[in-house]
């Protein structure tokens, strides 16, 4: 890995480097807490583009304010069934499309 001119060549080698190789105990929980964290941003971007607060959005889908905290701040992560609901409640749909090839 080549970080003489301050870029990352292979993100892969530093994430091994930190947190250990694909696998391990400590690379797991480092990706479930990535994974919590990008979630957050999700919903927060939605609520907001939405223009609903944290509590509107809580009424809607029979949470609380705080757990709506707790998951825009990266700390928990929902349950599929609670994040469906979210989805529904901010206008927004799911697609699962299979990749073709």
């Amino acid at each position: 890995m080549n970080t003489n001119d301050n870029k990352i060549k292979n993100y892969s080698e530093v994430l091994d480097t930190k947190y250990g190789v694909d696998g391990t105990s400590e690379r797991l929980v480092f990706e479930q807490k990535a994974y919590d964290f990008y979630s957050g941003m999700v919903l927060h971007q939605a609520r907001k583009g939405a223009k609903m607060t944290q509590e509107e959005l809580a009424k809607r889908t029979g949470t609380t304010k705080s757990y709506i905290s707790r998951i825009e701040n990266g700390s928990i992560s929902p349950s599929v069934g609670v994040f469906y609901r979210f989805i529904a409640a901010l206008g927004m749909r799911i697609e699962i499309i299979k990749p073709i090839g």
